[in-house]
């Protein structure tokens, strides 16, 4: 599958109860595409990205870090910037950095209706 594909994969097998989704799993998921890579769109290791800003905590800043900065240019682009951002200030709205509350209905308005360009 492409990362598209498996981003809108998740997507389905997710959702965006985020209560539900299982923090350690999605960590593990990250570790797993930073040690092995697949080329192509970044779209799934931002979305994973996303739950675990989404689900997360100030704790999951470095596991966020490595992400966006420990692949290559073209993640760390689709890596936000703001929800390590966030997760450092406490969510808390700032000049730079839209409120938690913001950027995570942001993030299912962006996904909600997500559909891999290359379909199956």
């Amino acid at each position: 599958m492409t990362n598209e594909q498996r981003a809108e994969k998740l997507i389905q097998t997710y959702g965006f109860e985020f209560a539900a989704i299982p923090k350690q799993e999605i960590r593990e998921l990250i570790q797993r595409e930073i040690a092995g890579f697949q080329e192509g769109s970044s779209e799934y290791i931002r979305l994973l990205c996303g739950y675990l800003y989404c689900i997360g905590d100030e704790t999951d800043i470095p596991l966020l870090e490595q992400a966006k900065y420990g692949i290559n240019m073209d993640v760390g682009c689709m890596v936000d910037g703001e929800w390590i951002e966030s997760l450092k200030n406490g969510g808390i709205e700032t000049e730079s950095v839209n409120s938690r509350e913001n950027i995570v209905r942001n993030f299912i308005a962006y996904y909600q209706d997500f559909e891999a360009d290359d379909q199956w």
